[in-house]
């Protein structure tokens, strides 16, 4: 399902990433561990589409995502990929339903059709008694499930996670996990998850270990 090449990634003269090979099946669970400053994050944005490397290549469901021009990666990007960010990046002035609806939307749903994949989705992640909240007024657990749901409604083949458990206590932490093999389980999604958590690295399919921009385990 993903990918990456031979992957190098340099700011000026700091090579933060030095030759990266992974590959990660589809409908696996995989996350990646390693200490700050290992190039964690930078990997998974290359992967997910959100920047771009010094050489190499990426490909996701068989598609070379850097041959693509800026709209055919923004339309490849909605149909096909999944994000949730370890802050939401919620809109606060939009509803719960409002701010899942936004990516299909934007991939050309109508607004009865988006609104009604936006109510199941959050009903599945039992947020129905949260629909028309707005983010100041949702838990931190209520928020990262609204994100998930927002990264599923246009049914992703891959979800990209950044420590998406960083802000939530150890209850939650749990639950996000179990929430992410059920997922797997039912819709036979991959994600790939940057994580400093042990409960979601210890409940993967797979963790790969990073040390100074390399692949290590």
């Amino acid at each position: 399902m993903v990918e990456g090449k031979n992957i190098e990634k340099s700011f000026g003269r700091l090579m933060v990433l030095k030759g990266i090979d992974i590959c990660i099946e589809s409908g696996e669970i995989v996350t990646i561990v390693g200490p700050s400053g290992a190039g964690k994050t930078t990997l998974l944005q290359i992967l997910g589409s959100l920047d771009k490397p010094s050489a190499g290549e990426v490909l996701i469901d068989q598609t070379s995502i850097l041959k693509l021009n800026d709209r055919q990666m923004a339309a490849f990007r909605n149909r096909n990929i999944g994000f949730v960010f370890q802050f939401h990046q919620l809109l606060p002035e939009f509803t719960a339903v409002e701010n899942c609806l936004l990516p299909a939307l934007i991939g050309g749903a109508s607004i009865g059709e988006a609104e009604k994949k936006a109510i199941e989705l959050l009903d599945f992640l039992n947020l129905s008694h949260r629909l028309t909240h707005k983010p100041a007024e949702l838990s931190g657990g209520e928020k990262q499930r609204v994100a998930v749901a927002r990264a599923l409604i246009n049914n992703p083949s891959v979800i990209f996670a950044d420590e998406p458990s960083g802000n939530l206590d150890s209850r939650n932490q749990e639950e996000l996990m179990e929430l992410f093999v059920s997922l797997r389980n039912r819709f036979n999604q991959t994600f790939v998850i940057v994580t400093h958590d042990e409960h979601l690295s210890v409940k993967s399919d797979r963790t790969i270990h990073m040390r100074d921009g390399l692949i290590i385990g």
